[in-house]
């Protein structure tokens, strides 16, 4: 049995409490939940029957915890990781994994030197119709790739970002780029492999932010494909669409609904028996399983822990999707094309305005 902490009892902790807590994960269990703002704590605490903790030194000593997950803003995801590290504990990390690179390797360096695993939650990453697009893709379905396509059109209005301080800044938060579209930039790397190069430009068109709601990317991969990026928090009144595009000489699939969970194309020039099987069955996710991707992350966590497996999204594979943004915003704040791998020197992510 993994026994989990949280640090952090804000808006995302409610999938990962609900989870753990509700024993919806099969060898793992809820122990006790930490955040500064007692009566975030006390909630989660008091639904599940584990213990509250009201700073992260408190949750750290505890003997009894063998993982925790940072569910803290992500300008402090570096400070808690390297902490939960040195006190022992394996770090299940929510994205970003940080805002700085520098933060990123000081986090992979102190795990490893504890000697304990980090894993960056990607959860998209096992959405059925995602693992279903990445058996094609690995057996050469696709053929050349040629062009891939993510798309954010989700709604955040102000209310949103004045639930709390941190949220919209540079410093510990990112604007679309970092937050809602992190999921959708590592899904496209992952998909086409590494990027050599980027043009970018942002806006904050609807919102009072320090950063960006609205931005456009265009990317050119390593293997000759070419990448687009569209992201806003800007659509109004309601969210519309999380999608991904895979575009190959002989093949297309796209993979849409609010985050890339619905098959919406699925053609190859050379068809299969089991493609039929694919739209009928595997389409969507499982309607009746709870929060379908963190709940077979979380699976796929424990067994890493109790098996020693090799984790799918470690420290150096979620440092590859911060690297890309990283390299989008340095684009946005120069006006022309950045090469990876680069330092960033005008990009503003993770710095105090």
């Amino acid at each position: 049995m993994i026994r989990f902490g949280l640090l952090g009892c804000g808006r995302i902790a409610k999938r990962h409490s609900d989870l753990l807590g509700g024993n919806h994960i099969e060898g793992a269990k809820l122990v006790a939940v930490c955040d500064t703002a007692r009566a975030r704590a006390d909630a989660i605490a008091a639904k599940f029957g584990v213990s509250a903790h009201y700073s992260p030194d408190e949750l750290l000593s505890r003997g009894d915890i063998d993982a925790v997950a940072v569910l803290t803003p992500s300008g402090l995801h570096p400070r808690h990781a390297i902490a939960c590290a040195q006190a022992g504990k394996h770090v299940v990390v929510e994205k970003p994994m940080a805002l700085r690179l520098q933060d990123a390797d000081d986090m992979i360096r102190a795990c490893d030197e504890a000697g304990v695993k980090l894993f960056i939650v990607k959860q998209n990453r096992f959405n059925v119709p995602i693992i279903k697009a990445r058996e094609a893709l690995d057996a050469g379905r696709f053929g050349k790739l040629v062009l891939g396509t993510v798309r954010v059109r989700w709604c955040r209005d102000q209310s949103y970002y004045d639930q709390d301080a941190w949220r919209g800044t540079w410093a510990y938060d990112g604007g679309v780029l970092t937050n809602q579209a992190s999921h959708h930039i590592d899904m496209l790397e992952w998909f086409f492999g590494d990027v050599v190069s980027v043009h970018a430009r942002g806006i904050t068109a609807l919102v009072n932010t320090e950063t960006e709601d609205t931005a456009v990317a265009t990317l050119k991969f390593r293997s000759g494909a070419l990448g687009i990026i569209e992201a806003t928090t800007a659509a109004r009144p309601v969210d519309l669409e999380g999608s991904l595009s895979i575009m190959g000489e002989k093949g297309a699939v796209e993979v849409g609904g609010f985050a890339m969970n619905q098959i919406r194309h699925w053609r190859f020039t050379n068809e299969l028996p089991a493609d039929k099987a694919v739209i009928e069955k595997f389409s969507v996710n499982p309607p009746n399983v709870y929060g379908f991707g963190h709940q077979a992350y979380y699976q796929h966590v424990v067994e890493c822990l109790a098996n020693r497996h090799a984790a799918l999204v470690d420290g150096l594979e979620g440092r590859k999707s911060l690297e890309l943004i990283s390299a989008l915003y340095e684009s946005i704040e120069t006006g022309g094309e950045v090469a990876l791998r680069f330092m960033p020197r005008r990009s503003r992510l993770g710095v105090g305005s």
